[in-house]
């Protein structure tokens, strides 16, 4: 086995989840390059944090991990030193400046060429459409001209039927924009509650390009999720899908899967290894997709060029990622395809408020033998369990009822 060392940017539950992956497959322990200390990797045994003030900016972030790079190169010449994130806008900067970055680091994302057109919602509507998958009728806001005094958001098509939803066509552009009323994603039901929405984001300074996307009915449990790999010869070597249950409704995380259920989906599983096998892809890719309720029919929302918050479901599905991941970009030899195909109940909300929000008796009945079996979450780390860290994950996990209460009390049939 090749000696390595992961050097992970940033400190939440996907950061983490990563680290555990990492631990459990190959016993190292990563890296965690954070400007805070978040309770998902505070007094964790499994990682050693490298504070940094300026993680969250660009230029200083660079200097800092090619610093921290020839550190570890001079202490250990033999050692390969594995760089990832799982945040849009690090993997942006990665990809930016990966040539300084490869001086040091193996840095397994895509090329920047292909993050910035599939990262473009406009640029995924016609990819995807191109590979025959479908996606919900879109229209796009072009910010970039907003500080003239003469700009003006271009007229609300007449053929968009409301509700819609809203978003950043790149997310990395607005993932460090902070504004009174920010949220993730935006559930717009006028063509006047479009209009404030625009005027807010250009008040704020955001520059980039929103995209207002047509509501595709159904709760939260009529979203899907796609983890896959690309390995270095171009081959999905790994896919994954689950059926989501529940996803977090606090304003900053809006949209994010909290419970799911991995099975593995043929219908959005193959169109997701087509599209990525049509382009240069390399790396991680996830895909949000949304079921028709009234037709069954599954709209790609959006794929993101890295690997997902919530990998660890993979996990339990039957593979760990990092151990495809290292096979191929370290030790030069990538796995032969697979589709991990086991069942299992990701979560990391308590099950007495799971139940609370699936409704379909049918699921509901599925959720509860599954959860009998025991869900897993990547915080409910036996190898990381001390006293402090039991408290952190209780902490967590109680908290839940408080955002769930306030942001979310009762479940719709929207998920809005």
């Amino acid at each position: 086995m090749t000696a390595f060392q992961p050097v992970i940017l940033g400190g939440d539950l996907g950061a983490y989840a990563m680290a555990r992956e990492l631990n459990e497959a190959y016993g190292v322990k990563p890296i965690m390059v954070t400007a805070y200390n978040p309770s998902a990797i505070r007094d964790s045994a499994i990682i050693t944090r490298h504070a940094f003030d300026k993680a969250n900016e660009e230029g200083p972030l660079v200097d800092e991990l090619l610093r921290l790079g020839a550190d570890l190169k001079a202490r250990n010449p033999r050692r390969r030193l594995l760089l990832l994130a799982n945040t849009d806008w690090r993997i942006h900067v990665l990809a930016t400046h990966r040539t300084d970055l490869e001086r040091y680091y193996v840095v397994p994302i895509p090329p920047l060429e292909v993050i910035e057109r599939v990262s473009d919602k406009q640029e995924f509507e016609r990819l995807a459409t191109a590979q025959g998958m479908p996606v919900p009728k879109s229209f796009y806001e072009d910010f970039s001209g907003a500080d003239s005094p003469e700009w003006r958001p271009q007229p609300t098509p007449a053929d968009l039927r409301f509700p819609i939803v809203a978003k950043p066509a790149d997310s990395s552009q607005y993932e460090n924009l902070l504004f009174e009323g920010r949220q993730k994603v935006y559930r717009i039901d006028t063509p006047s509650q479009l209009s404030a929405l625009w005027s807010t984001l250009a008040k704020a300074g955001f520059r980039g390009t929103f995209v207002a996307q047509e509501l595709v009915e159904g709760d939260d449990t009529q979203m899907y999720s796609v983890t896959a790999y690309v390995d270095t010869t171009g081959t999905v070597s790994l896919l994954c899908s689950a059926h989501v249950l529940l996803e977090e409704h606090h304003p900053a995380t809006l949209g994010n899967p909290c419970a799911m259920i991995t099975e593995p989906i043929k219908e959005i599983l193959e169109p997701a290894r087509r599209f990525l096998e049509s382009m240069p892809y390399r790396g991680f890719a996830n895909f949000d997709v949304k079921r028709d309720p009234h037709t069954g029919r599954f709209y790609f929302l959006e794929v993101n060029p890295r690997i997902g918050r919530n990998s660890f479901y993979v996990v339990g599905a039957g593979i760990n990622p990092m151990e495809v991941l290292v096979s191929d970009v370290i030790e030069g030899h990538p796995m032969a395809p697979r589709v991990a195909d086991d069942e299992v109940l990701y979560s990391i909300i308590p099950n007495h408020l799971l139940r609370r929000y699936v409704v379909d008796p049918k699921l509901r009945e599925q959720v509860v033998r599954l959860q009998k079996a025991g869900r897993i979450s990547p915080q409910r780390n036996p190898k990381d369990m001390s006293p402090k860290r039991w408290l952190h994950l209780m902490e967590s996990e109680l908290n839940q009822y408080r955002k769930f209460g306030k942001y979310y009390p009762k479940p719709t049939n929207t998920g809005f």
